[in-house]
C-alpha cells in the first residue's frame, strides 16, 4: 500500500517547496539548526514522495554534509538553481536570507502560471462542451432527422448528403476514431520527449497566433526572476545565465541564451550579446534590454530585475485578456459554421422533397 501511495506523488510541487523554503528560513532565523529543522519540518509536508526525500536530505546533513551538497543529491527534487542559490547563501553566510528569496520567487512563478492556467481553463471549456455538442448531433439528431428522407426518391443536396456521410461515419467508426485519438495522443507525447520534438514544439508555440504573447512574456518574467535571484545570491554572471536558460525549459530561449552566456564568457555586455543572437528582437524585446543595460550601468539589480518581473507578469495579464477576448468569437464563429451547414442540409433537403412531391 505504500508503494502505491507513493507512486501517486512522483512530483513535488511548487507550493510544498517554497513553503519548504519559507519555514526553513523562519526556523533558522530563530536559532534553530538544519538538522532540527528538516527533523521538524517533515511534519508539515502532507507529500509522502517530498517527504521521504526530507528524510534522505536530513541524513546526509547529519552525516557532515552542507545543506547545498545534500541537495545535489536529489536531483530529482531540487534543480541546479536552487541549489547554486543555497551554495551562495551558505558562502556568504546569509543562508536564511537565500531561503527566504527562493521561497518568493517561487511564490511567484507559482502564482503566475496559475493565473495563466486559470485564464485558459475558460477557453478549454468552451471548446470541450462545442466539441460534444457537435458530437451529440452528430450521432443523435441527424440519424433521427434522416429517417425522413429515407423513404423518399429524391437525390438530395450534397450538403445532405455529406451530412449524413459524416454522422454515419462517427457512428460506425467510434471505437476507431478513439483509437486514432489515444494513438495519435502517446505518438504525440513520445515525440515531444526527444530532443527535437522538443525544440520543434517549442518553435511552433512561439509561432502561435496570440498565444505566443502569453508564453514569451511568461518567459520573460520567470527569466528576469531567476537571473535576478542567481546574481544576487553571488552565483557569476555565466553560471547564473546558464542555470536561467535551463530553468525555463524551452529549447529555443536555452540556446540562445547559451550562445549569449558564451559571448560573456569573452567579455562581452549581457545586452550588446542579447542584441547579436537576436538581432530582430524577436526574443528579447527592446525594452527589456533598455533594462537590463541600466542594471549594468548602476549594478542595481534588484532594483532593475523586480521591474522587469512586475512588468512582464503585468504584460501576461494583458496577453491572457486578449487571447480569452478572441477565444469566444472564435468558438462562436466555429459553432456558427456548423449550424450553417445543419441548416443548409436539412431545409436544403426539405425543400427538394416538397418540390419533387409537388
Amino acid at each position: 500500500m505504500k508503494n502505491i501511495n507513493l507512486s501517486m506523488f512522483q512530483k513535488v510541487s511548487l507550493v510544498d517547496k517554497f513553503n519548504f523554503y519559507e519555514y526553513l528560513s523562519v526556523m533558522l532565523d530563530g536559532g534553530v539548526t538544519i538538522s532540527e529543522t528538516l527533523d521538524s519540518v517533515q511534519t508539515k509536508i502532507r507529500n509522502p514522495f517530498f517527504k521521504e526525500k526530507i528524510t534522505q536530505l536530513q541524513t546526509y546533513v547529519s552525516s557532515g554534509d552542507s545543506f547545498s551538497k545534500s541537495m545535489k543529491k536529489i536531483p530529482q527534487i531540487f534543480s541546479p538553481g536552487e541549489v547554486s542559490i543555497i551554495e551562495s547563501g551558505e558562502t556568504t553566510w546569509k543562508l536564511s536570507i537565500s531561503l527566504a528569496n527562493l521561497s518568493e520567487n517561487l511564490r511567484k512563478s507559482y502564482d503566475l502560471r496559475s493565473k495563466i492556467k486559470g485564464a485558459l481553463t475558460y477557453p478549454a471549456i468552451i471548446f470541450l462542451f462545442l466539441v460534444l455538442a457537435i458530437v451529440i448531433v452528430l450521432i443523435y439528431v441527424i440519424p433521427a432527422v434522416s429517417q425522413l428522407f429515407e423513404t423518399s426518391e429524391v437525390t438530395l443536396p450534397l450538403a445532405t448528403r455529406a451530412l449524413i456521410a459524416t454522422s454515419n461515419f462517427v457512428i460506425f467508426n467510434w471505437a476507431l476514431i478513439l483509437l486514432f485519438l489515444a494513438t495519435s495522443i502517446v505518438l504525440f507525447y513520445g515525440y515531444k520527449n526527444t530532443e527535437k520534438g522538443r525544440a520543434n514544439l517549442d518553435y511552433f508555440i512561439l509561432g502561435l497566433p496570440l498565444i505566443w504573447k502569453v508564453y514569451k512574456n511568461f518567459l520573460l518574467a520567470s527569466l528576469s526572476t531567476n537571473l535576478g535571484s542567481l546574481v544576487a545570491s553571488g552565483v557569476p554572471v555565466v553560471k547564473a545565465l546558464s542555470l536561467s536558460a535551463k530553468s525555463l525549459d524551452n529549447m529555443v530561449y536555452e540556446a540562445h541564451l547559451l550562445e549569449v552566456m558564451q559571448k560573456v564568457s569573452a567579455w562581452q555586455k549581457i545586452v550588446d550579446s542579447m542584441q547579436e543572437v537576436d538581432e530582430e528582437h524577436k526574443l528579447f524585446p527592446l525594452d527589456f534590454l533598455q533594462m537590463l543595460s541600466v542594471w549594468e550601468k548602476t549594478a542595481s539589480l534588484d532594483t532593475v530585475t523586480k521591474k522587469l518581473t512586475d512588468q512582464y507578469t503585468r504584460e501576461v495579464n494583458y496577453s491572457l485578456w486578449s487571447l480569452t477576448k478572441w477565444i469566444e468569437p472564435i468558438a462562436i464563429l466555429i459553432a456558427g459554421v456548423f449550424v450553417l451547414w445543419f441548416a443548409f442540409a436539412i431545409f436544403g433537403a426539405i425543400l427538394k422533397v416538397t418540390q419533387t412531391v409537388s
